[in-house]
């Protein structure tokens, strides 16, 4: 798990967001090394509740969430923190985010918390914040491991939605209750919102970043 997370330390240096580190991190965690269609993280949560776009929006705003709450709180007490429990204690921390956001759930939108169902609560197993902690937040001060828990939890959400988006709209022909490919020109394809069309569009969707990626990587190697 922590062998395919990147950015360990990052020094803070000069004036504004950590002398410009913070922008290079936000672009490392969202783009660079994003969690989900570069290192194939957290792909529990991409298969199962990007069926619908809603769904896809609520879970990305969870890991957000947790993975901004608790690379801050991690941070704030990693000099207090004894090395042999570090691992105990940022498992705490993330269960306790992940509770948090199931609790605002079953409170103020039972409907989706019943649709998402245990796969809130999973979060909490996500390789994604638990590396994010243990590479980054455990080494870096508040403020980048804010930046980081968002970049990459932003990153994560992001995929998650257009997954979500392309599966709903080709499965039912709808997105967010609306209508958008009617009349007898199209026949909604329900493969696409069982598990066969998760895969189909989890691949197409790496594939795509991949293309975009390339001159990124070109222009590194010169």
């Amino acid at each position: 798990m922590a062998d395919k997370q990147p950015s360990a330390c990052v020094p803070c240096q000069g004036k504004g967001l950590c002398g410009g580190k913070g922008l290079l991190t936000l672009k490392d965690g969202a783009w660079t090394n994003n969690p989900l269609s570069i290192q194939v993280l957290g792909i529990c949560s991409a298969l199962a509740v990007t069926n619908k776009l809603e769904n896809s929006l609520v879970m990305g705003g969870a890991l957000i969430f947790v993975c901004v709450g608790s690379n801050l709180f991690v941070s704030l007490l990693r000099k207090w923190t004894p090395h042999r429990i570090r691992m105990i204690a940022e498992v705490a921390i993330i269960a306790t985010f992940v509770i948090l956001f199931d609790q605002f759930l079953k409170a103020f939108y039972w409907d989706m918390s019943k649709q998402l169902g245990p796969y809130v609560g999973l979060i909490i197993t996500n390789c994604i914040i638990m590396g994010r902690a243990e590479a980054f937040a455990l080494q870096n001060p508040p403020v980048l491991s804010i930046v980081d828990g968002a970049a990459n939890g932003l990153g994560y959400a992001v995929v998650l939605a257009i997954i979500g988006f392309f599966r709903e709209l080709l499965g039912s022909g709808e997105v967010l209750g609306h209508r958008l490919l009617d009349g007898d020109w199209y026949t909604p394809n329900q493969l696409m919102i069982l598990a066969p069309g998760a895969f189909f569009a989890l691949g197409v969707v790496i594939a795509i970043f991949n293309i975009f990626r390339k001159p990124d990587a070109q222009e590194k190697k010169e």
